[in-house]
């Protein structure tokens, strides 16, 4: 950002992952969701700051009761729906406590960019083994072996790729190989940012569907953030459908209402849809704000057909949906 200017990339979200659920964050390119995971995992620029708090509530032991294993990011402070109200504050934990109890061991990420997050000078394979050792106390050559070999076939990633380096794989491959890294930890939070990136339909299908996996084994409770593109992934995994514009979430809502009747409220959401070929196959008119020079209303607005006076004042995102002229839905009984 330009020195001595302040842009705010994220503004007022608030969200949780309950346990056993898949949560969809959804947008256009450059809204913030990467961002988002960033922040999270404490791997933002240096010159980035944070406000708020994102709570990840113990994982439950045998005589606990159940406290939310995935997290809430929230700017009010508010503890997790069903959560322990001293849970671990992620925006607020230093570089130790993340580097040593948070990245990989309580929090898994798949990354965006898999290829600038793997170890350009070890194989694969050295890199899964490392990972399993370092996270699941696993040892002993043949016990490491066959946990890498596991943790590559969740991930769809061949057998006989396993012993090349990185730079030997394509787009796909690499991100298959940045899968098993972060599946092979068993983290009861799963951040998946673009987890089908260069991938075909079928793998995408496999991928997500092995990601729903990871959530529902064992009824252990994880939780998985999904941020993606592909609104037919979101819809094959997912449980609630977060949608972000201009750096702020517009609507939050169950999958089966965003996907199915009544549809989603907000007129950005819609359009979301509308855009699918298997739709209306109709584009959203217009591009999204810079977030550097955003309204003082509603950022949606310019693109917006039912956009009027009302909407030069932000709407309040309280009820679920960040809109002056949400649609009025009924739900049969």
């Amino acid at each position: 950002m330009p020195r001595g200017r302040a842009v705010a990339a994220v503004t007022d979200v608030s969200f949780d992952v309950r346990p056993g659920e898949c949560l969809a964050l959804v947008g256009e390119s450059g809204c913030g969701k990467s961002v988002l995971v960033s922040a999270l995992l404490g791997l933002l620029p240096a010159n980035a700051e944070t406000a708020g708090h994102a709570r990840l509530a113990p994982r439950p032991g045998p005589s606990d009761t159940a406290p939310l294993p995935g997290g809430t990011a929230s700017p009010d402070g508010r503890a997790p729906s069903g959560g322990a109200p001293d849970g671990l504050d992620l925006l607020t934990a230093g570089e130790q406590v993340l580097a040593r109890r948070v990245r990989g061991r309580l929090a898994g990420l798949i990354p965006q960019s898999p290829a600038a997050h793997l170890t350009p000078v070890r194989t694969v394979r050295s890199q899964l083994e490392e990972t399993v050792a370092e996270l699941t106390g696993t040892r002993g050559r043949t016990a490491l072996r066959g946990a890498a070999e596991r943790a590559a076939e969740r991930a769809a990633f061949p057998a006989d790729h396993l012993d090349r380096y990185p730079h030997e794989l394509s787009g796909g491959l690499a991100q298959r190989a940045a899968t098993a890294l972060a599946l092979a930890g068993d983290a009861p939070l799963l951040l998946a940012d673009e987890p089908t990136t260069g991938l075909d339909r079928e793998l995408v299908d496999r991928t997500v569907d092995e990601l729903r996996r990871h959530v529902d084994a064992d009824g252990s409770g994880r939780a998985l953030l999904m941020i993606t593109h592909d609104l037919a992934a979101a819809e094959r995994v997912a449980d609630r459908v977060a949608v972000m514009y201009a750096g702020r979430v517009v609507e939050l809502t169950d999958a089966h209402t965003f996907f199915g009747d009544p549809g989603p409220s907000h007129p950005y959401s819609r359009g979301l849809l509308d855009a699918l070929p298997d739709r209306a196959f109709t584009p959203i008119p217009g591009l999204p704000p810079s977030l550097d020079a955003l309204p003082s209303g509603c950022a949606f607005a310019p693109r917006c057909a039912h956009a009027d006076g009302a909407c030069a004042v932000l709407p309040s995102a309280a009820s679920g949906v960040a809109c002056h002229h949400p649609r009025k839905v009924t739900h049969a009984s």
